[in-house]
């Protein structure tokens, strides 16, 4: 029996799986049918008033002793007048309700099939519209809601309502529309699913087909082992025509691959092909192989199928994961694909899912055009890690087309100096990511530690892809091509290019870091990356059609340099704290401290090396090795220590004026926050995250009253 959908333009079947249950506040109504030959009344309860126009019997069950005496008589239905008989059937429970239950086989799947058992009559009361028929007597007509206010007041009247009480019950809706769904019975093409299933359960069972993650093969398992017969029919105007043919003379039927000319069992061309179409989950479970030309045996077929990885949400793992593997191995004999992964839902900034009902969607061509394709893509990306679903704002879009932008802006860098440099278009078809080249006898150090960084990267993406951690590919590519690429080699870089300089080495390191950067980047950024690569590449012969055909970057580890890396973190470590000292000052960035650098331990001769590096990112004039007092910067490689400009703010004491009322402003705050704090009654009533927050909050307010009080020499 399957559900039929009741809305004026659906009026189609529909599976249980695109029925959404919604729990609500219902009632529940006692009916007192009146048994026949005696003064008894046995009461039933519904949640549905209306159906019990079409009641063909009432149930008990056979254990229980309340209502042995009238095991075989029969019940007058209210308001029809018609006698139904009472049958004995475990569908009911003697624990819930009255232990009594009406039947209506025509409007509801258990009682169909008790009708069934006890060869019970069909009455349907209630059509395609949702409006009662002819069989509801008095309420034909009307619509099933309006039929049940007048059914329960006609009840009340004639003293078969016993009471109404309320109820919490699930209702049934259409997963599309979430229409009310009316279950009726109707003539339906079903396709027996257990035999289908059967060889789709083996094939997971034994490692064909994967999982990942893991766990949703047990959730695949729940269900197809519990499978039920597939209804595929559908009453829609659009879809693949169901195959089938009826003949007008002997009322057989005919199916066939082709339009038939004549009924296959007497001849007769009088043929009227079936008006439903088949479920879109049954044209789209052939997708893997219709696609490519089956049934005949073509090229395509031979090579795609079976495909490697298939990547889709767990929402449709059964309407359609689980559809391609049954008809994938009943018609090709073999699994679609050896993996599924399976990844979380995209939901708004609520974490509510996307509907149009709701009107949170996010339509992406509208995103797409003002964020940019890449920008939206990566988004997705960023948030897709297993086992959760994505959280999709437009501020992280906006994060995202920053990040394009920073690629695009360091690009427009690249090619400018190249042509200033007068150094041709360029690539390598390097496949591992190689060492750095050099003029001298050893390479700059922002080459040698790009270089390690490159090859770390590539490592990382390549095993995060592998384990289908696009999340982790996406953060580790983020964090190398801006913020050790752009932020750090770039800066460095650009004080070692000259002018017609030609393609010296750095400029071949240079452009082997980031032309293998674009090909990492390629499936995460694929647009932005394809036009840049075009550019990079232009006019290089023996070079691969387009990015996408090029070598991926692949890890070597001949190329990661230790070294490099902790010498590259001491430089990165002085020049970050210049910077956060000239925050800390209130300093304009552009302003030149001067300063001492006492260097310690591996720092001495890094600072001594590239002490002009250091210089022009930190924006300092500094002398090695002599203590001197100011505001003091220290790790245990270095210690910074910076004079106190003169001029900064209109003066060194408007400067001065100016941190001492931030202080006094300060000491209020830590000592309102303390107070706070302090107060147990305050504690223990305010909830956990509240109080973390003030603490968190106090100590950022001590940090910056001891920065201050550090710049006034206090």
């Amino acid at each position: 029996m399957p559900v039929r959908l009741v809305v004026d333009h659906f009026q189609t079947a529909i599976s249980d799986l695109e029925v959404v249950h919604d729990e609500t506040n219902g009632h529940l109504w006692h009916i007192a049918y009146p048994v026949n030959g005696t003064e008894e009344r046995l009461v039933v309860a519904t949640t549905r008033p209306e159906t019990m126009l079409g009641d063909t019997a009432v149930a008990i069950n056979a254990k229980d002793a309340r209502y042995l005496a009238i095991h075989g008589k029969t019940v007058r239905l209210p308001l029809m007048d018609r006698d139904i008989p009472i049958i004995l059937d475990d569908m009911a429970d003697p624990l819930f309700g009255s232990g009594a239950v009406k039947v209506t086989p025509a409007h509801d799947p258990n009682d169909f099939e008790a009708g069934r058992r006890h060869n019970l009559p069909l009455i349907q009361v209630i059509d395609g519209n949702g409006k009662m028929m002819a069989a509801a007597g008095a309420y034909a007509g009307l619509d099933r809601f309006e039929a049940r206010k007048r059914i329960v007041k006609a009840l009340e009247e004639g003293g078969f309502l016993q009471k109404i009480e309320p109820h919490q019950l699930s209702v049934g809706k259409c997963q599309r529309c979430k229409t009310v769904v009316e279950p009726l019975v109707s003539k339906q093409w079903f396709v027996k699913a257990k035999p289908l299933a059967e060889p789709a359960i083996l094939a997971v069972e034994d490692g064909r087909i994967q999982f990942v993650p893991e766990n949703w093969s047990k959730t695949y398992f729940e269900w197809m082992y519990n499978i039920r017969d597939w209804c595929i029919s559908r009453q829609l105007w659009w879809g693949h025509r169901i195959p089938a043919w009826h003949c007008g003379t002997c009322t057989r039927i005919s199916v066939a691959r082709e339009t038939p000319a004549s009924c296959q069992h007497c001849g007769s061309a009088e043929l009227t092909q079936d008006p439903d179409v088949l479920d879109t989950w049954f044209s789209s479970g052939l997708w893997p192989f219709s696609t490519l030309g089956w049934p005949d045996k073509t090229e395509d077929l031979a090579k795609y199928y079976p495909t490697s990885l298939l990547i889709t949400g767990f929402d449709i793992l059964f309407f359609w994961v689980a559809r391609m593997v049954m008809l994938g191995m009943e018609c090709m004999g073999e699994v679609p694909f050896h993996q599924v992964y399976i990844h979380g839902l995209v939901r708004d900034a609520d974490k509510q899912k996307m509907s149009k009902t709701r009107g949170n969607v996010i339509d992406p061509l509208v995103v797409t055009e003002k964020y940019g394709t890449d920008a939206v893509r990566l988004s997705l990306l960023l948030g897709a890690a297993p086992g959760t679903d994505i959280v999709l704002t437009e501020e992280r879009m906006e994060s995202s087309r920053a990040f394009a932008n920073k690629i695009w802006n360091a690009s427009r860098l690249i090619f400018m100096n190249m042509e200033r440099s007068g150094v041709s278009p360029w690539i390598t078809t390097e496949r591992d990511c190689c060492q750095p080249e050099k003029d001298g006898l050893t390479a700059p150090l922002e080459d040698r530690w790009i270089f390690s960084r490159l090859n770390r990267c590539a490592e990382q993406v390549n095993r995060a892809v592998e384990h289908h951690r696009y999340h982790e590919a996406a953060q580790t590519l983020w964090h190398f091509v801006w913020h050790e690429f752009c932020d750090w080699y770039l800066e460095v870089k650009k004080l070692r290019l000259v002018e017609n300089s030609g393609a010296n080495a750095h400029w071949r390191n240079l452009l082997t870091v980031y032309e293998m950067s674009l090909r990492l980047l390629h499936p995460v950024m694929p647009f932005l990356t394809e036009e840049l690569w075009q550019r990079l590449a232009s006019g290089v012969a023996d070079r691969a059609e387009t990015i996408s055909l090029a070598n991926y970057p692949q890890f070597n580890q001949g190329a990661v340099d230790l070294q490099a890396e902790e010498e590259m973190s001491v430089l990165q470590g002085i020049v970050t704290a210049a910077r956060e000292l000239k925050s800390d000052l209130k300093v304009d960035k552009k302003t030149i401290l001067v300063g001492t650098l006492v260097l310690r331990e591996k720092a001495v001769s890094v600072g001594a090396t590239h002490l002009a590096v250091i210089e022009k990112l930190g924006g300092l004039t500094l002398t090695l090795g002599t203590e001197a007092a100011g505001v003091v910067r220290s790790s245990p490689e270095f210690d910074l220590i910076v004079q106190a400009p003169e001029m900064a703010e209109g003066g060194g004491e408007a400067q001065k004026v100016r941190l001492r009322k931030e202080n006094e402003q300060l000491d209020k705050v830590i000592a309102g926050s303390n107070r706070q704090l302090g107060d147990e009654k305050f504690t223990g009533r305010a909830p956990a995250h509240v109080i973390d927050t003030l603490r968190q909050k106090l100590a950022e307010y001590d940090a910056q009253l001891r920065k201050n009080k550090e710049a006034l020499g206090e």
